[in-house]
This record gives C-alpha cells, structure tokens and sequence, in this order.
C-alpha cells in the first residue's frame, strides 16, 4: 500500500510514519513544516506543501498516487484556540476541504482522520464513547468536529471511505529514542514536565487546582503514540472491509483517568528526583475530566493498548528527552 502521510513531520505523524514502514508499506510526506520536523523525516519522501493551497495537493497526489491518506495537520493548542480562532478554522477546516476536493479530483478514496476528545466538551458520563453528545467548549474542538461532518458527507455523497480516530492525550515515544514530542511552544503536559527535568526549563506550570476532581487536578486518559499509530492500521485495514460503514468513528484511549499531578508525581519516580512546579489558574475552555471509552476500536478493529502503564509512557518520553535530536 502507498500512504501519503498529512502532518508525517510533526509528533504522531512521525511515528506513524514508522508504523507504515515496519508493517511494509511505501509512505511519502506531505508538510508545510510549520511546526514539523525536518529532522523527523530525513531520507524520506516529502512533498512540500500547504493544505491551504490547493496546487500543492495537486502535486504531489498524481505524483505518489497514494492507495490511502492519513490526516495529521491540524492546530491542536485549546489556549491558542480561543485566542485566534481565525486560524483554527482555516486550517482544520479549510485545509480538510480542500484536502477532500483533492481527493475527489484525483481518485483517492480512503482516509484515515486523526482527531480528538475536544469534540466531547464537557463529559456527562465517566467513561466517553462515541455516543456522547459533542458539544465542544473550544474552538479546537469546534473545528475537529465541523471537519468530522465534512468527511462523514463525502462518504455519503461522493464514496469516500474514512475512518476518524477520536483520542485524548498522545503521549511517550517510539522505542528507536530518535524521533519523540518536541513543540515550540510547548504546551502539552508531560513534556514540559521532563524539559524541567532536562534542565531545559526552570518549572513546570499546572493549570488550575480546584477542579471538581479528586485531588482538584484535571484528569486526563494518556495513551501512548506507538498504541495510536496501531489502531490507524487496523482503522486503514478496516477501510477495505465491505460489511463495516463507509464511514467509521473510533474512540481512542486507555481508559484510566490519570490528574495533572499524578502525571507530575509518576514522572519524579521516572527520573529518580522532584521535578519543580507551580499552580497557575485554570485555562478557559479545559474540562475537568477527559477518560475514553474504547470499547468499539476493541471490538471492531481488534484494538487494545500494548503500552497502557503510565511510568512505561513517561520512561519512553524521558527516554527522547534524554537524547533529544530536534
């Protein structure tokens, strides 16, 4: 199979990008390297380009005529959300049109979305399914959720088949150490824990402490990336099976619920000393408790986390950081 990975030089597009070659399939890149890596996908075949320009996908999707398309290329900051939703909107929906007409113009019909929790908003049942209502409380969310109708209309309409993989927190790194999490900024979690315990950063800020959680923590479910890029191939295999749906929706996680400061705490036993921190306010448009239920991606697809132990995702991240390339 020939895969164009969307956003293959960012965090789990990279990974992803490893999973395609060890499971023997021919992968090419397609980045605009905003914040991707070079480095990430050094003697690999890449395509230059920006979703939000369609000429570039009209490059590069004759040229590889790829078999399937994987989609990682959106904004994925909540605060910055908020903020500028301008450029949530351009580029996670905008950029998911224009992905999609290119793919009707050149005769490529399966895709694999990457997505997200934030569709969920605020949870009304402990574990979320794909059944719980959607009522983002974010832009991020709302753009998510706006590109999800789109694809799920072209595969009614125009006969693409895709399937969107929902997932909470990616975390941890491939076990090679050479590739792993690095944005700029950083504002994801447990990488700004270990840049503090790199000796990268002076401490690490935890975002509200009065949340209605059981240490007043946020609670997070934390899945590590080698786990996500497994389920996108069997999400991709699950494409060509002609008993499921055109259109697939999976929810991905582990299933625990881990706070802000049990993250913090597990991280110390990890790198054998206290890692220091301070409590800031709380981010507008964060909920209080995020934890999947993935019984669908277990049942239909075969799915469950090989790496699911919290210490064993944050060994694999200190791991990256300890010999960080990028």
């Amino acid at each position: 199979m020939k895969a164009l990975v969307i956003g293959g030089a960012g965090y789990i597009g990279s990974h992803m990008v490893r999973a395609l070659q060890r499971a023997g399939h021919d992968v090419a890149i397609f980045d605009n390297f905003s914040t991707g890596h070079r480095a990430a996908v050094e003697g690999l075949k890449v395509y230059e380009g920006d979703l939000l320009n369609p000429a570039d996908l009209d490059r590069a999707l004759p040229d590889f005529a790829p078999d399937l398309m994987l989609h990682f290329a959106a904004r994925s900051l909540v605060g910055e959300s908020m903020v500028e939703p301008a450029l949530y909107y351009g580029n996670n929906v905008c950029g998911v049109f224009n992905l999609l007409e290119a793919m009707r113009r050149h005769g490529r019909a399966r895709l694999v979305f990457s997505s997200t929790a934030a569709v969920y908003g605020l949870p009304t049942k402990r574990r979320i399914d794909e059944d719980h209502p959607t009522q983002p409380i974010n832009t991020y969310g709302w753009s998510k959720l706006f590109a999800e109708r789109m694809i799920e209309d072209a595969c009614r309409s125009y006969g693409l088949r895709a399937a969107v993989l929902r997932y909470f927190n990616a975390a941890g790194a491939d076990d090679a150490g050479d590739i792993g999490e690095a944005h700029e900024p950083e504002t994801h979690l447990l990488p700004n824990i270990l840049r503090v315990a790199a000796g990268k950063a002076p401490l690490v800020r935890l975002f509200g402490s009065d949340y209605d959680t059981r240490d007043g923590y946020c609670v997070r479910d934390f899945i590590h990336v080698s786990d996500l890029c497994d389920a996108h191939l069997l999400a991709a295999n699950a494409l060509e099976k002609a008993d499921l749906p055109a259109y697939q929706l999976y929810n991905l996680g582990n299933g625990q619920g881990f706070s802000v400061l049990e993250v913090l705490r597990a991280a110390e036993v990890v790198v054998g000393r206290p890692i220091p921190s301070e409590v800031g306010p709380a981010r507008a448009g964060d909920p209080p408790v995020l934890v999947a239920g993935a019984s669908k991606a277990r049942s239909v697809l075969g799915w469950a986390p090989q790496k699911a132990d919290l210490t064993q995702i944050i060994a694999s991240a200190w791991r990256w950081h300890q010999a960080q390339r990028y």
